[in-house]
């Protein structure tokens, strides 16, 4: 990776999902507003200094460059395109979140 460049891996449960009432909520089902996804750092580029490979972040899927390495699906974008960061490295932190 360069520069402020990380590497996301897509996670593979980004189809339908359930409401916390227990109703199924399909794949195209359109949302109000835009919604955030969480996805796990495969690699980073030297000068990214708040993720580290294995942490979670929180970015917008809208605005994403995917890239298929070896036939796995993956995602490039900036340090600075990242919403949250969630690592165990943060853990003794108030929420575990670095924003």
């Amino acid at each position: 990776m360069l520069h402020d460049r990380i590497l996301v891996e897509l996670d593979k449960d980004t189809g339908e999902r359930r409401s916390a009432g227990g109703i199924v909520i399909p794949a195209t089902a359109a949302m109000g507003g835009r919604r955030l996804a969480w996805s796990k750092v495969v690699g980073v580029g030297p000068h990214a200094r708040a993720v580290e490979i294995g942490d979670r972040v929180l970015f917008d899927p809208e605005e994403k460059a995917e890239v298929e390495v070896n036939g796995e699906l993956y995602v490039v974008m900036r340090e600075r395109d990242i919403h949250a960061v969630a690592a165990e490295r943060l853990a003794d932190e108030s929420t575990g979140l670095y924003l």
